[in-house]
Order: structure tokens, then C-alpha cells, then sequence
């Protein structure tokens, strides 16, 4: 009878040793499964701060192509300007000199 119950006692420690197992198993298989998941969570996180990086560095790059593209335009109106100075001197001159020669001409015929 001994024997009978050593046996007993070694089938449930099998049991309780088999269950165990598929307790330890099943928080394995539970413990990967939110790793996974949280796994997902930060590459999502990370892809939300990566295109919210790239959306700033574009916003900055367009204000400093706006703030850029406002001081050529400034700078191309203030040499237009000059141009158109510098050209409304020469049409003076030009009227002046044409005068002179036809004043020139008239005196010649005179």
C-alpha cells in the first residue's frame, strides 16, 4: 500500500507540476503578447513624432524661404527703383542734348 500511495503523491505532483507548466506557458505567451503590443505602441508613437518633426522642419524651411524670398523681392524692387532713376537722369539728358542740337540746327539755318 505504500507503494500505492508514493504513487499518488508522484501523479499529483506530476499534475500540479503539469499545471504549472501551462500557467507558466500561458503568462509566457500573455507576457509576449503586450511586449507586441507595446512594441506597436512605440513604433507608432515614434512614427507620430517623426512626421510631426517633419511637418515642423518644413514649416520652418518655408518661413525662411518666405523671409528669404521677401528680401529679394525688396532688394530687386530697390534696384528696379535705382534703374528707373538712373533711366529717367539719362532721358533728361538725352532731351537736353536733343534740344541743344536741334536749337543748333535752327541757329545753322538762320
Amino acid at each position: 500500500m505504500p507503494n500505492q500511495e508514493v504513487l499518488r503523491q508522484i501523479k499529483e505532483s506530476e499534475a500540479e507540476a503539469d499545471e504549472i507548466i501551462e500557467e507558466a506557458e500561458a503568462e509566457a505567451r500573455e507576457r509576449v503578447d503586450e511586449a507586441r503590443e507595446r512594441a506597436e505602441e512605440i513604433r507608432e508613437e515614434a512614427r507620430a513624432e517623426a512626421r510631426e518633426e517633419a511637418e515642423q522642419r518644413i514649416e520652418t524651411a518655408r518661413e525662411e524661404i518666405d523671409a528669404e524670398r521677401e528680401e529679394v523681392i525688396e532688394a530687386g524692387e530697390s534696384e528696379r527703383d535705382e534703374l528707373e532713376e538712373a533711366a529717367q537722369q539719362h532721358v533728361e539728358e538725352v532731351i537736353e542734348h536733343t534740344v541743344e542740337l536741334f536749337t543748333e540746327a535752327v541757329h545753322a539755318q538762320t
